[in-house]
Protein backbone atom coordinates (compact mmCIF):
# COMPACT_ATOMS: atom_id res chain seq x y z
CA UNK A 1 0.00 0.00 0.00
CA UNK A 2 1.49 3.07 -0.92
CA UNK A 3 1.19 6.11 1.52
CA UNK A 4 -1.78 7.58 -1.35
CA UNK A 5 -3.40 4.62 -0.78
CA UNK A 6 -3.09 5.66 3.06
CA UNK A 7 -3.74 9.25 2.97
CA UNK A 8 -7.51 8.46 0.79
CA UNK A 9 -7.96 4.84 2.88
CA UNK A 10 -7.95 7.86 6.62
CA UNK A 11 -10.06 10.56 4.16
CA UNK A 12 -12.58 7.61 3.86
CA UNK A 13 -12.29 6.47 7.40
CA UNK A 14 -12.83 10.26 8.69
CA UNK A 15 -15.93 10.50 6.69
CA UNK A 16 -17.35 7.17 7.97
CA UNK A 17 -16.69 8.16 11.52
CA UNK A 18 -18.20 11.95 10.99
CA UNK A 19 -21.01 10.13 9.89
CA UNK A 20 -21.68 8.27 13.10
CA UNK A 21 -21.11 10.73 14.83
CA UNK A 22 -23.63 13.27 13.09
CA UNK A 23 -20.73 15.72 13.03
CA UNK A 24 -21.71 17.73 9.85
CA UNK A 25 -18.40 20.31 10.18
CA UNK A 26 -16.39 17.55 10.36
CA UNK A 27 -18.14 15.39 7.31
CA UNK A 28 -18.18 18.41 5.06
CA UNK A 29 -14.52 18.63 5.90
CA UNK A 30 -14.18 15.81 3.60
CA UNK A 31 -15.65 17.30 0.51
CA UNK A 32 -14.59 19.96 -2.27
CA UNK A 33 -16.32 23.11 -2.53
CA UNK A 34 -17.81 21.91 -5.85
CA UNK A 35 -18.65 18.36 -4.52
CA UNK A 36 -21.09 16.58 -6.96
CA UNK A 37 -23.40 14.15 -4.91
CA UNK A 38 -25.87 11.68 -6.47
CA UNK A 39 -27.92 10.03 -3.56
CA UNK A 40 -31.01 8.03 -3.45
CA UNK A 41 -33.80 10.78 -2.37
CA UNK A 42 -34.96 13.71 -4.19
CA UNK A 43 -33.44 15.94 -5.43
CA UNK A 44 -31.12 12.68 -6.81
CA UNK A 45 -28.25 15.28 -7.17
CA UNK A 46 -26.59 17.57 -5.50
CA UNK A 47 -24.47 20.01 -6.28
CA UNK A 48 -21.92 22.32 -4.26
CA UNK A 49 -20.86 21.53 -0.17
CA UNK A 50 -24.23 23.74 0.73
CA UNK A 51 -26.45 21.01 -0.98
CA UNK A 52 -24.94 18.50 0.03
CA UNK A 53 -24.44 19.52 3.92
CA UNK A 54 -28.07 20.33 3.75
CA UNK A 55 -28.46 16.22 2.96
CA UNK A 56 -26.33 15.19 5.39
CA UNK A 57 -28.46 17.05 8.09
CA UNK A 58 -31.71 15.79 6.60
CA UNK A 59 -30.02 12.34 6.84
CA UNK A 60 -28.80 12.77 10.31
CA UNK A 61 -32.26 14.10 11.84
CA UNK A 62 -33.52 10.91 10.32
CA UNK A 63 -32.08 9.08 13.51
CA UNK A 64 -32.73 9.04 17.62
CA UNK A 65 -28.97 8.87 18.32
CA UNK A 66 -25.32 8.09 16.54
CA UNK A 67 -25.88 6.29 13.21
CA UNK A 68 -24.16 2.60 12.60
CA UNK A 69 -21.92 2.75 9.51
CA UNK A 70 -19.88 -0.09 8.43
CA UNK A 71 -18.14 -0.50 5.01
CA UNK A 72 -17.68 -3.72 3.66
CA UNK A 73 -16.11 -4.59 0.32
CA UNK A 74 -13.68 -1.34 -0.51
CA UNK A 75 -12.17 -1.27 -3.68
CA UNK A 76 -9.66 1.42 -4.41
CA UNK A 77 -7.09 3.12 -7.04
CA UNK A 78 -4.93 5.76 -7.19
CA UNK A 79 -2.77 7.51 -9.39
CA UNK A 80 -1.73 10.67 -8.85
CA UNK A 81 -3.56 13.55 -7.33
CA UNK A 82 -6.77 11.38 -8.52
CA UNK A 83 -8.48 8.07 -6.54
CA UNK A 84 -11.62 6.22 -6.87
CA UNK A 85 -12.87 4.03 -4.53
CA UNK A 86 -16.28 1.70 -4.30
CA UNK A 87 -17.94 -0.15 -1.56
CA UNK A 88 -20.83 -0.87 0.35
CA UNK A 89 -22.09 0.51 3.52
CA UNK A 90 -24.02 -1.15 6.29
CA UNK A 91 -26.48 1.74 7.65
CA UNK A 92 -28.12 1.14 10.58
CA UNK A 93 -29.66 2.86 14.06
CA UNK A 94 -33.01 3.78 15.75
CA UNK A 95 -35.28 6.49 13.55
CA UNK A 96 -37.00 9.30 15.65
CA UNK A 97 -40.11 7.20 15.10
CA UNK A 98 -38.54 4.44 17.08
CA UNK A 99 -38.23 1.71 14.72
CA UNK A 100 -34.65 0.26 14.08
CA UNK A 101 -33.60 0.53 10.42
CA UNK A 102 -30.80 -1.53 8.31
CA UNK A 103 -30.24 -0.90 4.89
CA UNK A 104 -27.23 -1.95 2.58
CA UNK A 105 -26.40 0.70 0.03
CA UNK A 106 -23.71 0.91 -2.81
CA UNK A 107 -21.38 3.89 -2.81
CA UNK A 108 -18.82 5.08 -5.52
CA UNK A 109 -16.36 8.07 -4.43
CA UNK A 110 -13.85 10.14 -6.84
CA UNK A 111 -11.09 12.26 -4.37
CA UNK A 112 -8.98 14.63 -5.66
CA UNK A 113 -5.14 16.36 -3.89
CA UNK A 114 -5.15 19.97 -4.49
CA UNK A 115 -2.31 21.71 -2.57
CA UNK A 116 -1.43 18.10 -0.62
CA UNK A 117 -5.03 17.59 0.65
CA UNK A 118 -7.00 14.77 -0.39
CA UNK A 119 -10.81 15.92 -0.64
CA UNK A 120 -14.22 13.86 -2.18
CA UNK A 121 -15.43 15.62 -5.29
CA UNK A 122 -17.75 13.12 -6.21
CA UNK A 123 -20.03 10.60 -4.45
CA UNK A 124 -23.00 8.25 -6.08
CA UNK A 125 -24.81 6.19 -3.56
CA UNK A 126 -27.38 3.60 -5.08
CA UNK A 127 -29.66 1.31 -3.17
CA UNK A 128 -29.73 -2.61 -4.93
CA UNK A 129 -33.26 -3.44 -6.23
CA UNK A 130 -35.31 -6.40 -7.08
CA UNK A 131 -36.53 -5.59 -10.88
CA UNK A 132 -39.04 -8.02 -11.15
CA UNK A 133 -40.78 -6.37 -8.34
CA UNK A 134 -39.05 -2.73 -7.48
CA UNK A 135 -38.58 -3.59 -4.40
CA UNK A 136 -35.29 -2.58 -2.28
CA UNK A 137 -33.10 -5.80 -2.34
CA UNK A 138 -31.07 -6.31 0.78
CA UNK A 139 -28.58 -8.67 0.78
CA UNK A 140 -27.92 -10.94 3.61
CA UNK A 141 -26.42 -10.25 6.34
CA UNK A 142 -22.47 -10.78 6.52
Amino acid sequence: MTSNDSEVRALLDGRVDACQTKDIDRLMSHYSSDIVYYDVVPPLQFTGAEEVRRNFVRWFDEYDGPIGLETHDLSLAVSGDVAFAHMLHRDSGRQKNGLQRTIWVRSSVCCRRLNGTWSITHEHISVPFNPENLQAWFPPEK
